[in-house]
């Protein structure tokens, strides 16, 4: 069973959102890095780029499969994760601690369409079968 973290938001596209003040730190979830395997490669956007609600952002690359990154929010990059550059495989080790970008929120009311820890644990449940 993949590892849910209570208090993040999550979108069915299997990133997360840690809310902190006006700031959001959106990842990939501890389900999504088990899906993909080995993570190679990070492609993030750059510092102030602007980022929309179901929009993509980057990708994640691992041994066996490319992954388009959703944005579950929209907001401006304030900062990107520099330790994925060289090291994008500390994603397997804590998916949860490794975020990707950090942005500055445009739209709060955006985290009402996500989920919270016990709906995406179910939402994982179903995919998985």
């Amino acid at each position: 069973m993949a590892k849910v973290i209570e208090g993040l938001y999550y979108a069915e596209s299997h990133e997360y959102v840690k809310v902190e003040g006006e700031f959001g730190y959106i990842g990939i979830t501890d389900y999504a890095q088990n899906a993909l395997g080995n993570i190679v490669y990070v492609d993030m956007p750059d510092t102030d780029d602007e980022v929309e609600a179901g929009e993509d952002f980057g990708a994640v690359e691992s041994v066996k499969a490319a992954s388009d990154l959703t944005s579950p929010v929209s907001g401006t990059v304030v900062e990107v994760n520099e330790a994925l550059e060289d090291t994008p495989e500390i994603i397997n080790q804590d998916a949860f601690a490794n975020w990707i970008i950090k942005v500055e929120l445009s739209d709060k009311t955006e985290l009402d369409n996500l989920m919270d820890a016990a709906a995406y644990a179910e939402f994982c449940e179903k995919e998985a079968h």
